[in-house]
């Protein structure tokens, strides 16, 4: 069994999910016809930016707001490799925590339905300076009383 990249925590609302249909294309691939290692953390981010429009977390919300949010962290767990031409699906899951930060998972599968690929981002909030923002700005703290209340399932 794989470890878990996140704890849940007792009192925390339901992660957030959301799933993106791909296939591969033949720039992803290299010489072998299986997707470049060094493709994984753009498909990280086709779901990211998903599962953000989705729930009104994209990149220009927190640009409208003047916070910026980094990738702090990234993990990468390549299990089945992908090849040129193959459909696979990204979900992209927002787990909650109690500092300003973003925690994603990504789990990649096949056609088949098998995992190839696991992984994980943490980004940190900032304001604009680059400060690491210590407690959530309002729009985000907003989110945060919708996700807990069950508003966003």
């Amino acid at each position: 069994m794989k470890k878990k990249y996140f704890r849940q925590q007792e009192d925390a609302p339901a992660p957030l999910r959301c799933r993106v249909d791909r296939v591969v294309r033949f720039e992803e691939v290299d010489a072998l016809a299986i997707v470049w290692h060094g493709r994984y953390p753009s498909y990280f981010e086709d779901g990211r930016v998903l599962l953000g429009e989705k729930y009104g977390l994209g990149y220009m919300d927190f640009y409208r707001h003047g916070v910026i949010a980094p990738i702090k962290q990234m993990h990468v767990d390549y299990r089945l490799p992908l090849s040129f031409g193959e459909p696979f699906t990204i979900e992209a899951i927002l787990h909650w925590a109690d500092a300003t930060r973003l925690n994603h998972e990504f789990i990649l599968r096949n056609e088949a339905g098998e995992v190839t690929t696991t992984g994980y981002s943490v980004q940190l909030l900032m304001d604009q300076e680059q400060n690491v923002l210590l407690l959530p700005p309002p729009f985000y703290n907003d989110f945060r009383q919708r996700w807990l209340a069950g508003e966003l399932v």
